[in-house]
């Protein structure tokens, strides 16, 4: 008798649930509320693109010709350096010992070429009393000769390792900022392309924005064109930019925004411009979205005629 009302039982639930979920999925998903209000155009037509901040000297990645372990530091993260101060020095232990060397050298050389010349100034006095003779003599000039080439060969050397020596200190190759600094007492740096620079250094008092425009919108960028750009996720920071140049290598486009819907599989033109920081909460590597006064984006009319 049980069984009799389970089945008919288990079906009417199973019904009720089919229609509760079909009202469910039948209701109107309210999209959800983004955590910052997106930036509005200034401009009644215009070209949109996503920028990313960096030195007005770009971001230069310093590394180091000489490979070997670190000795000295001599910045911090955020230091303001001139041009041509140090960075960071490598152990010169072994560079010191060869121009320790190479001086001796040198003043044994000096020692000896004053000697030589001495001796060749004595036998010039008596050439003509017959005490020596003339193969002796030019014996002795050669003699000089010799010693002064090896003299000058010491002291190229001598110039050549003191080149090594200052090679081991790396210095600023612009006035700037130290915007990270990967490297450390005792450890051993690496010479070449590294995925990591030792130093990531650039010019901060004017800085950059490298923004990228799509290819099918790059014919509407002018030269000189106003535009403006919102701080991501802060549409209240904001700032007037300056046309600065086109990078006029049209280059695959990489993904910037993280948003899932963004392409990747296109081209982009990347137009630099400038700005004045002053006092906003603006740092290098971080993103802005920007709007580029453009003309109107005009559909041809399609192309009609007589088939042949």
């Amino acid at each position: 008798m049980i069984r009799k009302f389970i089945l008919p039982a288990m079906a009417l639930a199973g019904v009720v649930l089919g229609i509760y979920v079909a009202i469910q999925g039948a209701k109107t998903v309210k999209p959800a509320t983004p955590v910052a209000a997106p930036p509005q155009a200034p401009y009644k037509a215009f070209v949109a693109g996503a920028g990313i901040i960096e030195a007005s000297t770009e971001n230069i990645a310093i590394g180091t010709t000489v490979p070997g372990i670190v000795e000295r530091i001599y910045v911090e993260i955020g230091s303001r350096v001139k041009a041509g101060a140090p960075l960071f020095s490598i152990d010169n232990r072994s560079q010191v010992a060869q121009m320790t060397l190479l001086e001796a050298a040198m003043k044994v050389a000096e020692a000896q070429l004053a000697d030589a010349k001495d001796a060749l100034e004595f036998n010039i006095h008596l050439v003509g009393s017959g005490a020596v003779t003339k193969e002796d003599t030019t014996k002795r000039r050669n003699t000089v000769s010799i010693i002064a080439a090896q003299l000058e060969q010491t002291r190229a050397q001598l110039g050549a390792a003191a080149t090594e020596l200052e090679k081991l200190t790396v210095r600023a190759p612009v006035d700037g900022q130290v915007l990270q600094l990967k490297v450390h007492l005792g450890e051993y740096a690496p010479t070449g392309v590294l995925a990591t620079p030792l130093i990531m250094f650039g010019n901060v008092d004017m800085l950059h924005l490298r923004v990228d425009v799509d290819e099918n919108d790059a014919w509407r960028i002018k030269t000189g064109a106003a535009a403006m750009a919102s701080l991501r996720g802060s549409k209240d920071i904001s700032t007037a930019l300056k046309f600065v140049r086109f990078e006029p290598y049209v280059v695959p486009k990489m993904s910037l925004t993280g948003d899932s819907t963004e392409r990747v599989d296109t081209r982009v033109l990347q137009v630099i411009y400038s700005f004045d920081r002053a006092d906003r909460p603006i740092f290098v590597g971080q993103q802005m979205d920007v709007f580029i006064d453009a003309p109107e984006h005009k559909v041809a009319p399609p192309v009609t005629g007589e088939r042949l």
